[in-house]
C-alpha cells in the first residue's frame, strides 16, 4: 500500500519531469488548481549570528491524494547565499520557530509522533534528531527562551481537572458560554533538567490569562502580556503587559497602555520596552510605535501622527529600534531613537512587502519575510540598512505562469477623499473593449491591500485576470496604513461613506475606459462580506454578480451573537443597538433587501464564532421567499472564520469564480449546477499534485 506522502512524492516526480519537457512552452495563466498548490515561507527568525535563517514553510495538501486538512507547516533553514535545508519537514504542523543563545539549536512547537499534546523542542543547527525538551498536560502554545540557555518560559492551558474529565466521558460535557474558560498561564521550566523533580514546569501565579511572555535580556525577569479573562474580545481590546520578578514571582510593574496591543521587545539593557499599540482606546488597530520603562508608566508614542501603521519591531541597540511599517500600498523599513528623534529610512517603499523582521544579535543583519505582485511570501536577509536578498523560492513553478499587470490606483471620492487600491489589469484585452470588473472587498476594516500578492483561495487574482478580468482592490476609509485618522473615517457610519467609495472607485474604472459599467461583480469575506451583502442589496443595480463569504446581512442579531462585542462598539459602531435600534436597522443589507437584484452566492462556515452563520441564512431566506434574484447558499462543515483544510478552500475558489463568470461573461439566468466536478482542471493547469515537494 502506498502511503499519501510516498504517493504525494511520486507524483511530484512525474510533475516535475511534465515540466521539463515543456520548459521551453510559453508560459500559462494560473488556474484555480494552482491556487491550491501555492506554498509559503513565513516566520523568518534569523541566526544570532546573522549568517542562518530557520523559517516555516506552509505546504498545501493534495485533494485526493492526502487527507483533508489544513496546510502542513514545516521546518527549514537557509544560509545567507540561498542554500536551504528542510529541518522537520513532512505530515507536521511547527510553529514558533526560535534560535537558542548560543545559535547551536533551534527551539519550536509541535505535536509528533507520540505527543498527547504540542511540545516544545530543541533540532541541533547541524542536522540530527529533534528532542523533547517540555512537555506538558496542555499544549505548548508559545514560549521565550532564557538568555541563559537553560530555561523557558512558556504558555499553556490550565488543565482541567479530572472530576470534570470523568464527567464529560458520562455525557455531562456542556459548555457554560464565556464563563468555564480555562485561562493561559505561565511556566518556568529548565531545558536540561538534573532530575526528574527539577524537570517540573512551575506555574507563575497572575492576575489574568497569558497571551504573551518575552525574557529580559539578563534572564531576571518577564513581560507577560495578559488579559483580564480568557475570551476572544478580552484578547483583541483588554491586553496589558506586566513584568514579572521571576525569583519572587511578583509582578513589579505594569505598563500603562490603551486599546488594541500586539508585539511587546524588551532594550538590550532590560531599561525599556518597545510596543505596538493603539492611539486610543478606539484606534482600529494597533499600529503605533511605543517606548515605555520597564520600570512600569505610561508607555510613549514615538512618531505622533505617523501616516502609516507599524507592524513589527526590533531594538538594533539600547538606544535604536528598527520598523517595519505600511505607508499606503507600500511597506517601508526604518529606524529611530528610542527618544523619538533620528528616523531614518533604510529601505525605502517600492520593493518587496515585508512583514515581521528578526535581527541579529548586534543588530546589523535582518530577515523578513515578505511578497510581491509576483510572488507569495518568502524569506529576505540581508544587512540592515541594503535592500535585503530574496534566499527562498517556494514556487519555482511559477516561473510557467503569465501574471497580469498590477497597478496602483488613486481616485477622490464623492466627498472628495482619496482613496487608494489596487488593479490587476486582465492578460488579455481586445484593443479598447471594456471589460468586466471583480471588486474584492478587505475585511476589518481595519486592514489593508498591499502591492504585493493578491491571488489566494477567497482572492481572485491572478486567475480572473488570466481569464480577462479586471480585478479591483480597494483600501476604502477605515483601512490601515495611511495613519489613526483615516482609519478612523468609517467609525460610526457602518455601510455609508466607506461602501460609497467602493461605487466611486467603480465609476473612476468606468471613466477611464477600461471597465462595462453592466459587468461589474463584488466579492469579500467578514467585513468584505458585509460589503458584498451591502452592494448586493443597496446598491444592486451596480453590481451584477456577487459572491458574500462569511459576512454581516442583520446588524443588531450580529452584535448579540458575535465573540467581540466591545471590539465591535470600540473600533467600529460607537454605539450600541439600543442607543439607536433604526440606525442598526437601516445599514443592515437585510432592511433593503426588496431592492436586491443582484445574483447571490453566500458561503459560510458552520462553525463561525465571529460572524455567526445565522446572518448567512437570514439574507439568503429572505431573498428566496422573495425570489427576485437568483441566490445559492453553501455551508462548510466544522469550518470558522475563514476556511482553513484544502477541500473547502479548493472548493470555495471552483464555486465562487464560476457564479461570477456566469454572471458577468457566461450566460446568466438560472445558477449554475451546484455539483463540481473537483478532478478536472482545464487543460491548461497542472496536475493539483506538482508541488515543489
Amino acid at each position: 500500500m502506498i502511503r499519501p506522502r510516498a504517493l504525494l512524492t511520486l507524483l511530484v516526480v512525474v510533475a516535475v519531469a511534465a515540466v521539463g519537457a515543456s520548459a521551453s512552452a510559453a508560459p500559462t495563466p494560473m488556474t484555480e488548481y494552482d491556487v491550491a498548490r501555492l506554498s509559503y515561507a513565513v516566520d523568518a527568525v534569523v541566526s544570532p549570528n546573522g549568517r542562518e535563517v530557520a523559517y516555516l514553510k506552509h505546504v498545501q495538501r493534495v485533494p485526493f491524494v492526502e487527507a483533508d486538512g489544513p496546510a502542513w507547516v514545516e521546518l527549514h533553514v537557509v544560509d545567507g547565499e540561498g542554500r536551504a535545508r528542510p529541518f522537520v519537514t513532512g505530515e507536521v504542523n511547527v510553529s514558533s520557530p526560535a534560535w537558542t543563545a548560543s545559535g547551536q539549536h533551534i527551539a519550536f512547537v509541535a505535536k509528533r509522533a507520540g505527543d498527547e499534546h504540542a511540545a516544545l523542542y530543541l533540532i541541533p543547527r547541524d542536522g540530527g534528531e529533534a528532542r523533547r525538551a517540555v512537555e506538558h498536560a496542555t499544549d505548548v502554545r508559545g514560549f521565550s527562551l532564557a538568555p541563559d540557555g537553560e530555561r523557558v518560559a512558556f504558555l499553556a492551558e490550565r488543565a482541567q481537572d479530572e472530576a470534570a474529565k470523568k464527567l464529560a466521558k458520562e455525557g455531562f460535557a456542556q459548555k457554560i458560554y464565556e464563563e468555564d474558560l480555562r485561562p493561559t498561564e505561565v511556566y518556568v521550566a529548565r531545558l536540561s533538567p538534573g532530575d526528574a523533580a527539577a524537570s517540573r514546569p512551575e506555574v507563575i501565579a497572575l492576575p489574568g490569562s497569558a497571551v504573551d511572555v518575552a525574557w529580559s535580556p539578563k534572564g531576571d525577569r518577564l513581560a507577560v502580556t495578559l488579559v483580564p479573562e480568557p475570551t476572544v474580545d478580552a484578547g483583541y481590546m483588554k491586553r496589558r503587559v506586566h513584568v514579572v520578578d521571576v525569583a519572587k514571582h511578583a509582578v513589579v510593574a505594569e505598563i500603562d497602555t490603551v486599546g488594541k496591543l500586539d508585539q511587546v521587545e524588551w532594550s538590550p539593557d532590560g531599561a525599556r520596552l518597545a510596543l505596538i499599540g493603539s492611539e486610543d482606546v478606539n484606534d482600529p488597530a494597533a499600529g503605533r510605535l511605543l517606548v515605555a520603562n520597564a520600570s512600569g508608566g505610561a508607555a510613549r508614542d514615538l512618531m505622533p501622527g505617523y501616516l502609516g501603521h507599524v507592524r513589527s519591531v526590533a531594538w538594533r541597540d539600547a538606544r535604536t529600534i528598527a520598523f517595519v511599517a505600511d505607508e499606503g500600498v507600500e511597506a517601508t523599513v526604518a529606524q529611530i531613537d528610542a527618544n523619538g528623534k533620528g528616523k531614518k529610512v533604510l529601505v525605502p517603499p517600492g520593493g518587496p512587502l515585508f512583514r515581521r523582521m528578526s535581527l541579529s544579535r548586534d543588530g546589523r543583519t535582518a530577515a523578513f519575510y515578505g511578497d510581491s505582485p509576483a510572488h507569495p511570501y518568502e524569506v529576505f536577509h540581508g544587512a540592515l540598512g541594503k535592500a535585503p536578498r530574496r534566499l527562498t523560492d517556494s514556487n519555482p513553478w511559477l516561473a510557467q505562469r503569465r501574471l497580469a499587470k498590477q497597478e496602483v490606483v488613486r481616485y477622490a471620492a464623492r466627498d472628495g477623499v482619496e482613496i487608494e487600491g489596487l488593479l490587476i489589469a486582465p492578460l488579455e484585452r481586445a484593443g479598447d473593449a471594456r471589460i468586466p470588473l471583480i471588486v474584492v472587498v478587505h475585511g476589518g476594516p481595519e486592514s489593508n491591500f498591499r502591492n504585493g500578492w493578491l491571488t489566494s483561495y477567497g482572492l481572485p487574482g491572478q486567475v480572473s485576470a488570466g481569464r480577462g478580468f479586471a480585478v479591483f482592490y480597494p483600501n476604502y476609509r477605515g483601512s490601515t496604513g495611511r495613519g489613526v485618522a483615516f482609519s478612523k473615517l468609517s467609525q460610526g457610519d457602518p455601510a455609508g461613506r466607506e461602501f460609497d467609495d467602493l461605487v466611486d472607485g467603480v465609476d473612476h474604472l468606468v471613466a477611464s475606459g477600461l471597465v462595462d459599467k453592466a459587468k461589474v461583480g463584488v466579492t469579500g469575506g467578514s467585513y468584505g462580506g458585509y460589503a458584498t451583502a451591502w452592494c448586493s442589496t443597496y446598491y444592486s443595480e451596480r453590481f451584477a454578480a456577487g459572491v458574500m463569504f462569511v459576512g454581516v446581512s442583520d446588524k443588531i442579531s450580529k452584535t448579540g451573537t458575535t465573540d467581540i462585542p466591545e471590539e465591535e462598539f470600540l473600533v467600529h459602531a460607537r454605539r450600541r443597538p439600543w442607543d439607536d435600534w433604526q440606525f442598526f436597522l437601516e445599514r443592515s443589507p437585510i432592511y433593503h433587501v426588496q431592492k436586491a437584484r443582484t445574483p447571490l452566492l453566500i458561503l459560510h462556515g458552520d462553525s463561525d464564532p465571529r460572524v455567526h452563520p445565522g446572518q448567512s441564512l437570514e439574507l439568503y431566506r429572505f431573498l428566496r421567499i422573495l425570489g427576485k434574484t437568483p441566490v445559492r447558499l453553501v455551508l462548510y462543515p466544522q469550518e470558522g472564520h475563514g476556511n482553513r483544510r484544502a477541500g473547502g478552500r479548493l472548493d470555495y475558489n471552483l464555486r465562487s469564480l464560476r457564479w461570477l463568470e456566469h454572471y458577468l461573461t457566461g450566460p446568466g439566468g438560472a445558477p449554475p449546477a451546484h455539483a463540481i466536478d473537483y478532478q478536472r482542471p482545464p487543460a491548461s493547469a497542472s496536475a493539483p499534485a506538482a508541488t515543489d515537494k
